[in-house]
């Protein structure tokens, strides 16, 4: 199933703040390696995950409702295994960010669909970084 693959694009010029659920402070894990990409590309990382206080200097969240309200997010970028989605779009949907993005290997059809019903674009199974990169060229 296609969703918005086309407007990736669209997606990362309009953004500068990105929720990455599922952050790691361990240098080796691919949220790691992109979440500093895109910060070093000019984006706010807003870094979710119950076990961190902080990442690189900023404050982390447990989830995403723990965000305070004044605090915009354009991008919910997702690290998590595919089954743990919905709840997680369902935190997202409160938020109204602008896009849902599933990492590589992240795939929830039920969740892609809450969020495209809602009016969020979806971008599934693709990396955020490599997707910037490619805009590069």
């Amino acid at each position: 199933m296609a969703y918005d693959e086309d407007k990736i694009p669209e997606i990362l010029n309009n953004a500068r703040n990105i929720a990455v659920v599922g952050i790691s402070d361990k240098t080796d894990r691919d949220s790691y390696g992109v979440a500093t990409y895109l910060k070093e590309h000019g984006y706010n990382i807003i870094p979710i995950n119950p076990g961190l206080k902080e990442w690189k200097g900023i404050r982390s969240y447990p989830d995403l409702q723990a965000v305070p309200e004044n605090v915009e997010i354009d991008i919910v970028d997702i690290f998590r295994k595919s089954d743990a989605v919905v709840p997680i779009v369902n935190d997202a949907l409160k938020r109204k960010p602008s896009a849902i993005w599933m990492q590589e290997g992240v795939v929830n059809n039920e969740a892609a669909k809450m969020a495209r019903d809602a009016g969020i674009l979806v971008v599934m199974d693709h990396c955020i970084m490599k997707e910037h990169l490619k805009q590069k060229k």
